[in-house]
């Protein structure tokens, strides 16, 4: 039973972040001191922060980011090609605010994905729609979805993200029917929002895993035009980390 009827009213109202806010100020004799004004702007402060943390939580569970990665956490110290001037900036993530895309290209291991999941861990936290879809993964589901009708909706759903990030691009040569729907979601996407590629194939390969001449041209045209580029180089990170570890444990 609450202890006070504000309280409950406040929570009946769906002003849980107030009404928290409310029953600390009760209990705490040193905001008394505070006018009505700052009390009422501290209630309303909470009440704003808590519902900032629950939409945050809701595009990153939306996102479904393959990493548990943050911007704050990037390795810069290992050499592998990361301009620091060209992450600052996409961190800030203008870039997203105005529909370019980005390739971050490089080897195995390097760090293509983590990147990429970190990019999207901060736009989730400045507010933006994200999506992570590996690019396999992604193909099978349209598949899927074009088989029970939903192909249509998935498509405007992809169209409607502001970051959608495809990873592992290029792992085998297209079908026929992944190129018209590669091709689809980037022209649904075109100057709409920006897309986010990794892979291990050079950009100036893309057009033999596409397949098709025509097709690739057309793909290429809707994403190469505006987009920045990440090159890493270096060896795997993957290998580097774990030889860390080793050496740490045998210093121990």
């Amino acid at each position: 039973m609450l202890a006070h009827p504000t309280q409950e009213r406040l929570i009946a109202l769906g002003l849980a972040g107030m009404a928290r806010a409310f029953e600390e100020q009760r209990g705490s004799p040193d905001l008394l001191a505070l006018s009505f004004e700052e009390r009422v702007g501290i209630m309303a402060d909470r009440e704003a922060a808590e519902r900032d943390t629950r939409r945050t939580a809701t595009r990153l569970k939306f996102a479904a980011l393959r990493q548990n990665a943050c911007v704050e956490d990037i390795d810069l110290r290992t050499p592998r090609g990361l301009d620091r001037a060209l992450l600052a900036r996409l961190v800030a993530g203008d870039w997203i605010d105005r529909h370019d895309n980005l390739a971050i290209v490089g080897a195995t291991g390097v760090g293509k994905s983590w990147i990429a999941c970190a990019l999207g861990h901060k736009a989730c936290r400045d507010g933006r729609t994200v999506l992570y879809q590996r690019v396999p993964r992604l193909f099978e589901a349209l598949a899927l979805a074009r088989g029970d009708g939903r192909h249509a909706r998935f498509l405007k759903t992809l169209a409607r993200i502001d970051l959608l990030i495809l990873d592992d691009w290029g792992l085998q040569v297209l079908t026929q029917t992944q190129r018209i729907d590669l091709l689809e979601i980037l022209e649904d996407r075109a100057g709409r929002g920006s897309t986010l590629v990794t892979s291990q194939v050079p950009i100036d390969q893309w057009c033999d895993v596409i397949g098709d001449p025509t097709l690739a041209d057309a793909i290429l045209d809707r994403f190469v035009h505006n987009a920045h580029r990440i090159n890493l180089t270096g060896e795997s990170m993957r290998r580097a980390n774990a030889k860390r570890s080793l050496d740490a444990g045998q210093n121990a």
